[in-house]
């Protein structure tokens, strides 16, 4: 006699992981082949992040689809894996498209059309993986205020620096701030990480809403901060020096420092709410 297949192999749901955990690999090889380091690492984090969410809610979600919705499904991951093929060892922006369709795709295919808003938090999370510091700078230039500020932080220091638009003018020379330097890219990191938050923790309201912004306000800072030493080492003509803070460890290091400040931020309002639900359990 044959022996049958394992159950989990005919449930539904076994096939629709294994599908989700292929394009997520798929994903970070195609990132991590492009190069863009910033990109990996950013995109992992969204990825575990929305495994974070949906792997709780696994039972309660409704699996029942239409022929017409799995069908669109199917072709939204089709051109997923097509660009795979059309992107491999490119630094693509299109890159930042992959995961939405790949989640909208496996979301048709899993609930239809109908069973979509279960996953209206993943979604929107990955829309926030979309915009690019390169886009977002054609929109509003940050790169007046964070020359501002970089000076700004430099002349508190007690350091002869001045700002002139981009310019920051120091006594040996001044250098000019790029737009790419202004710190979107590590402003939408945290703006990721402050609605992961949100999805994560439930808060009062005042304070939903001062959570992105205080994320977004750290980012910019600590930016800003890594572009005044940077401007004091390219002057000094520090060439190794100012790499290093640019693309280098000393740009992942401010990332860290980033992202823990803004950890410790979150931990505190945690904390702030665990009294006022104790005291709550006391009174019933």
């Amino acid at each position: 006699m044959l022996s049958q297949a394992p159950k989990s192999l005919s449930q539904p749901g076994f096939w629709l992981l294994a599908m989700g955990a292929g394009l997520i690999a798929m994903h970070l090889t195609l990132v991590s082949r492009s190069g863009a380091e910033e990109l990996f690492g950013t995109s992992l984090l969204y990825w575990v992040a929305i495994a974070a969410l949906v792997w709780p809610r696994r039972e309660q979600l409704t699996l029942e689809s239409s022929p017409f919705a799995t069908l669109t499904g199917a072709m939204l991951i089709s051109l997923v894996l097509v660009k795979s093929q059309l992107a491999a060892g490119n630094i693509d922006a299109s890159l930042r498209l992959v995961p939405l369709f790949s989640a909208l795709g496996l979301g048709l295919i899993a609930s239809g059309f109908r069973g979509l808003k279960q996953y209206w938090q993943e979604l929107l999370l990955l829309c926030f993986l979309i915009p690019h510091a390169g886009i977002l700078s054609n929109l509003y230039d940050l790169s007046e205020a964070t020359a501002w500020f970089a000076a700004t932080f430099l002349a508190y220091l007690g350091v002869d620096a001045t700002s002139d638009g981009v310019i920051i003018a120091l006594p040996k020379g001044f250098v000019g701030v790029n737009p790419s330097c202004s710190g979107y890219s590590s402003m939408m990191q945290l703006l990721a990480i402050s609605i992961i938050f949100l999805f994560m923790f439930t808060i009062p309201r005042v304070q939903r809403f001062i959570v992105p912004l205080v994320a977004v306000s750290i980012a910019f800072i600590m930016n800003s901060i890594r572009v005044a030493i940077m401007a004091v080492l390219a002057v000094q003509a520090d060439r190794d020096g100012f790499l290093y803070w640019h693309d280098q460890e000393g740009s992942l290091l401010f990332s860290i420092i980033s992202v823990s400040l803004f950890g410790l931020f979150c931990f505190f309002l945690v904390q702030q709410e665990q009294p006022s639900d104790e005291e709550q359990d006391g009174e019933l």
